[in-house]
């Protein structure tokens, strides 16, 4: 899961055909080979100003190129586009866009609207987001939790495991416990016997 890069752009309501100017970017190319890299930024750009000039306001749109995807979301003309690959979640993706916006917003405010060209300033913001969220649970906190369960869970029959190494059974702790009424003995008995049909070899 990699975030290749993000963009904040100025999209023009009007119909005439202008390209939406560039307010702010970061890329991460490291991944392509040296003489790839200029080539790979020059295409972002130009990826990221024709999405967003076909993104209408307040709507969100996610395109498929290759192994990437590119999402982009325009808020009432400030647009913020999303080179993910393929694998990075959607809703992850949406949530990165959303924060970079709200962002955006706060720092500079509708200062935006009065920008005509492509802005060479850098935003360190946008550099610690793309470098911040390349861990998609980073910008969804359900999918962190989901990924804390499913390791406590991991953890959890590791250490079932870990109990049954030590040589203990758990036959013989079931018939040891004085936790287990004899009819709970019989069941978890009964159980095992009816799960041993079923195994296959």
């Amino acid at each position: 899961m990699k975030i290749t890069a993000l963009l904040v752009l100025k999209c023009d309501s009007r119909s005439d055909g202008s390209d939406p100017v560039i307010l702010a970017n970061a890329t991460d190319v490291s991944h392509f080979g040296y003489f790839q890299r200029v080539t790979v930024k020059q295409f972002i750009v130009f990826v990221g100003r024709t999405v967003a000039k076909r993104t209408p306001p307040d709507q969100r749109h996610s395109v498929q190129h290759e192994e990437y995807k590119v999402h982009s979301y325009n808020r009432n003309g400030l647009c913020v586009v999303g080179f993910m690959d393929d694998h990075y979640p959607v809703r992850s993706a949406f949530s990165v866009l959303n924060k970079v916006m709200d962002e955006y917003q706060k720092c500079f405010g509708d200062s935006w609207r009065t920008i005509q060209a492509d802005s060479t300033q850098p935003w360190p913001y946008l550099n610690d987001a793309l470098t911040k969220f390349q861990d998609p649970g980073e910008a969804d906190k359900l999918l962190k939790i989901q990924r804390e369960l499913d390791e406590t869970k991991i953890i959890l029959h590791k250490t079932i495991d870990s109990v049954l190494e030590r040589g203990e059974k758990l036959d013989s702790l079931v018939e040891k416990s004085s936790d287990l009424s004899a009819a709970s003995q019989m069941f978890y008995k009964q159980a095992k016997k009816t799960n041993q049909c079923c195994t296959i070899l």
